[in-house]
C-alpha cells in the first residue's frame, strides 16, 4: 500500500513538474527571411555543358559556381559518349573535374545526361560502328537547316555490339559516380536524338519500338546505377499525348526513375491540337504522378533560340514550376543576361521550387530541469511545391555562447517528410510535439579505481556528474540526419551551420 501511494506521488510530482515547464513557457513566431536557398533535392541546374562543350559554360570564370544566382544547387554535364570515352576504356573524367570539384566544395551537386546521337558531332565514339555495331547514317533536317549540316551516326540502339560497349562504359561511370553523395542526377541519355527518345527523324521508328527500346535501356540503368537517382525524359513517350500517364512513364516508376518534362517552351505558347489545354508545354500531369515519389526537372528550351522564335513566356514560368510540381529548374542559357533580365522571377520562383520549410511557431518552458522531460511544440508549413524526398530529422539544440553544441535531441517521429506541399494557395501546415530531456545527471560509481585516482590527482568529480551544466542557452532548429547534423537549410535569420537560434532555456539543477 506504502509503495502504491509513494508511486502515485512521484507520478504527481513528474506532472505538477510538466505543468511548471508549460506554465513558464513561451511562444515564439519566427518571421520567414525571403532568401533563395540551396538544399538537397532541388534548385536551379546550370547547364554548363548542352550538349557541347563551350555552351554554356565557356564565358563563366573557372571557380565560378553561381552563387550569384541565387538557389543555384546543381551543375549539369550533357556530354556525348564519344567525348568521355574517345578509345575504349581511356576516359577523359578530367573534363568533368574541373568544372565539378568547384561546385563540390562549395556543397553544390553535379547531374549527367551522356548523349549516344546528337547533330553537333557523333555521340557514339568510332570504335563502337568499327566493332561492328549497326546503325545508319542522317543529315540533321530540324528547322530545315539540313544543307548545314554534315552527316552524323545513329547506332541501331538494341544492336548486340552497340549495347555491348555502351554497358562496358556505363559499368565504368557507375563505379565513379553511382551513390556518390555528389550526384544530384543522371538523366538516361542513351537513346534518340539529344538523348531524348527523338527518332521520327532518324532511325523512323515506331511508336511501338521506341516503347520497347526504351524500356530496354530504363532497365540497364537500373541495373548498373542502382544507388542512383535516375530521370528520364517524357518526349521518350511523345511530345503530345493527353492519356492520365503513357504506360511508359508508369513502367518508369514502377522502376524508381524520376521524370523531367523536356522541353518548356519550345512549343509556342498558344494551345494545340496535340498538346494540353495549358500551351507551351504538354505533359505537367504526367509530372504530378512523379511528384510524391521521386524530384520532377524542369528543363525549358534554349533561352536565346525560345525567345528568338517567339515561344519565350517569362510570365507562365513560375506557373509551370507549380503546376510541375517541379523540384529542379533548368538554367539552360548563358547565365549572366539570363539572370539580369529573369532576377524577380528567379527570386520568386526560388521560393516555390521543391520544398520550403517556415517554422510558423515555437512553444517551450523557459527553465527546466536537467533530465526532466518536457516538450517542445513547433508548427511548420512547407510553401514549396513539392516534397523533401530523402526526408529530415527535426533536433532542438543548446548551444552556449561560444556556439558549442552542449546538447541536442532529435525528434524520434517526426521527418519533414510528411510536410505536403503547399498548392493552389491552401498551406498544410503540421504541429508537432517533440519530447526532449536536456542534460543528464549520473551517478558515480564508489567505490571505484579510477575515482580514486582521480582524487588524488586533486581531480575529484563529486558523488554525481552533471554531463549539461546549469545555466542558459540558446535553443535552436535544424532538420537533417538522425544523428542531429543539420542538412537543410530554412528560411530563419541568425543561422549558423544550418541551426536557428529560437530564444533561451535556462537549465537548472
Amino acid at each position: 500500500m506504502e509503495k502504491t501511494r509513494m508511486d502515485v506521488l512521484k507520478r504527481m510530482a513528474v506532472a505538477m513538474s510538466l505543468f511548471a515547464c508549460v506554465a513558464q513557457g513561451v511562444t515564439v513566431t519566427p518571421k520567414a527571411t525571403d532568401e533563395a536557398l540551396v538544399n538537397p533535392d532541388m534548385g536551379f541546374v546550370f547547364y554548363h555543358m548542352a550538349g557541347r562543350m563551350w555552351a554554356y559554360g565557356a564565358p563563366v570564370p573557372s571557380g565560378d559556381t553561381l552563387d550569384w544566382f541565387p538557389g543555384t544547387s546543381t551543375v549539369y554535364f550533357r556530354l556525348l559518349w564519344s567525348e568521355l570515352e574517345p578509345e575504349e576504356g581511356q576516359f577523359r573524367w578530367d573534363m568533368i573535374d574541373r568544372v565539378a570539384q568547384n561546385w563540390i566544395a562549395k556543397g553544390k551537386k553535379i547531374a549527367f545526361r551522356i548523349i549516344c546521337c546528337n547533330h553537333t558531332a557523333n555521340a557514339c565514339p568510332d570504335y563502337v560502328r568499327a566493332a561492328g555495331a549497326k546503325g545508319i547514317w542522317f543529315r540533321y533536317a530540324n528547322h530545315g537547316a539540313a544543307a548545314d549540316f554534315p552527316l552524323r551516326w545513329e547506332p541501331v540502339y538494341d544492336d548486340p555490339v552497340f549495347l555491348e560497349k555502351y554497358s562496358a562504359f556505363l559499368k565504368a561511370f557507375a563505379d565513379r559516380y553511382d551513390g556518390d553523395p555528389s550526384v544530384a542526377f543522371v538523366d538516361i541519355g542513351s537513346f534518340g536524338m539529344y538523348g531524348e527518345g527523338h527518332t521520327g527523324s532518324t532511325s523512323k521508328l515506331s511508336k511501338e519500338e521506341t516503347d520497347r527500346i526504351t524500356r530496354l535501356h530504363l532497365k540497364l540503368h537500373r541495373k548498373l546505377l542502382p544507388k542512383t537517382l535516375l530521370i528520364i525524359s517524357d518526349d521518350v513517350a511523345g511530345s503530345g499525348g493527353q492519356e492520365p500517364e503513357a504506360p511508359l512513364m508508369k513502367f518508369a516508376r514502377e522502376l524508381g526513375i524520376g521524370y523531367r518534362d523536356d522541353s518548356i517552351f519550345c512549343m509556342g505558347p498558344e494551345p494545340r491540337a496535340t498538346y494540353n489545354v495549358e500551351g507551351s508545354w504538354a505533359h505537367s500531369h504526367w509530372a504530378r504522378n512523379f511528384a510524391p515519389e521521386t524530384p520532377v526537372v524542369i528543363e525549358t528550351g534554349h533561352w536565346t533560340m525560345c525567345k528568338e522564335r517567339g515561344r519565350w513566356v517569362s510570365e507562365r514560368l513560375l506557373e509551370c514550376v507549380e503546376k510541375h510540381q517541379a523540384s529542379y529548374l533548368s538554367i539552360h542559357a548563358f547565365p549572366r543576361p539570363y539572370y539580369e533580365e529573369h532576377k524577380e522571377l528567379m527570386a520568386q520562383i526560388a521560393k516555390r521550387l521543391g520544398y520550403r520549410f517556415e517554422l510558423r511557431s515555437v512553444k517551450y518552458p523557459e527553465k527546466v530541469k536537467a533530465g526532466a522531460p518536457v516538450t517542445v511544440e513547433s508548427k511548420w508549413v512547407n510553401v514549396g511545391v513539392s516534397w523533401l524526398h530523402g526526408g529530415a530529422r527535426l533536433t532542438w539544440s543548446l548551444v552556449d555562447g561560444d556556439g558549442t553544441v552542449c546538447w541536442s535531441v532529435t525528434d524520434p517521429a517526426f521527418d519533414f517528410r510528411q510536410l505536403d506541399p503547399k498548392l493552389d494557395g491552401i498551406e498544410k501546415p503540421i504541429t508537432v510535439e517533440s519530447p526532449c530531456r536536456f542534460g543528464c545527471t549520473v551517478t558515480n560509481p564508489n567505490p571505484d579505481p579510477v575515482l580514486v585516482a582521480a582524487r588524488a590527482a586533486g581531480m575529484d568529480p563529486g558523488s554525481t556528474y552533471e554531463m549539461l551544466k546549469p545555466g542558459t542557452y540558446t535553443l535552436c532548429v535544424s532538420a537533417g540526419s538522425r544523428q542531429g547534423t543539420p542538412v537543410v537549410a530554412l528560411p530563419l535569420e541568425g543561422g549558423r551551420d544550418r541551426r536557428y537560434p529560437v530564444g533561451t532555456i535556462t537549465v537548472e539543477r
